[in-house]
């Protein structure tokens, strides 16, 4: 993978100008990008707009889980229970 760096200014109001060539490449039409702070580095992420549609009705669920829906309460409760014994455990 091959990647390319350059040396860039922060102006006071801490903006950088990404070079053309890097925002024609991978920002194309796009004109808001994610940056994460991790440990001593920023990554700057285009923010694509992503197609849910191919997820619709993909999902399989099982017969136990489709009753335990149908008493939504009782799904609360249960998932709950569930979800603070794993937080507990941890």
């Amino acid at each position: 993978m091959k990647s390319n760096t350059e040396i860039k200014k922060v102006d006071p109001q801490g903006r950088v100008v990404l070079p053309k060539d890097w925002r024609e490449k991978e920002l194309k039409d796009i004109d808001e990008v994610i940056i994460i702070e991790e440990k001593g580095v920023l990554k700057i992420i285009p923010k694509k707009k992503i197609d849910l549609t191919q997820f619709f009705d993909s999902l399989e669920f099982d017969d136990d889980l489709v009753e335990k829906l149908e008493n939504w309460t009782e799904f609360e409760r249960e998932f709950g229970e569930k979800t603070y014994l794993e937080k507990k455990r941890k």
